[in-house]
């Protein structure tokens, strides 16, 4: 897809989020939520007294009731059907000459779990500062996308020659 039209796609989606939920776009909540729910079946005492995650379950509730959650889900299943429709449903590691395929997938996983966890600290993920806070033009947000623009010029720079 022309990634001109994907993201105004993506604008009136971001748009149609506010209006009808309130609230903008995000991802990281989801998997919050999930892990919540997850470390509830193990160890529940534990969870429902955190901090952090106890809210979720306060008055009986559901950390899984949650829209963003639903959002999680249809961008996973929207995605795998994609592949199916379109052909590329193989599975396979991409990367560059100078790194084998464990080497790959440990940095990845290791990138994953750093994003994942500065997500939460922030109090949200790239979408969620990125697309929904730039959107109400706040300062933090637009701060934020040009640090993430500017980091990633500057690391593609350094890291270029393990995947040219």
């Amino acid at each position: 897809m022309n990634p001109y039209i994907a993201g105004i796609a993506l604008g009136f989606v971001l748009f149609a989020s506010f209006l009808l939920c309130g609230k903008g776009l995000g991802g990281s909540a989801a998997w919050a939520r999930l892990s919540a729910y997850l470390m509830h079946l193990i160890a529940p005492a534990h969870i429902e007294n955190s901090p952090y995650f106890g809210h979720y379950f306060a008055h009986g509730k559901n950390p899984l009731h949650f829209w963003l959650v639903f959002l999680g889900i249809g961008t996973f299943l929207g995605g795998l059907v994609s592949t199916f429709i379109h052909g590329r449903s193989k599975i396979e590691v991409n990367k560059g000459p100078g790194i084998s395929v464990r080497g790959r997938l440990v940095y990845a996983l290791a990138g994953g779990i750093l994003v994942g966890f500065a997500s939460r600290l922030g109090l949200g993920c790239t979408s969620g500062q990125g697309l929904a806070g730039a959107a109400m033009l706040s300062l933090g947000s637009w701060a934020f996308l040009f640090s993430v623009f500017f980091g990633g010029y500057a690391t593609a720079y350094f890291v270029k020659d393990g995947w040219l």
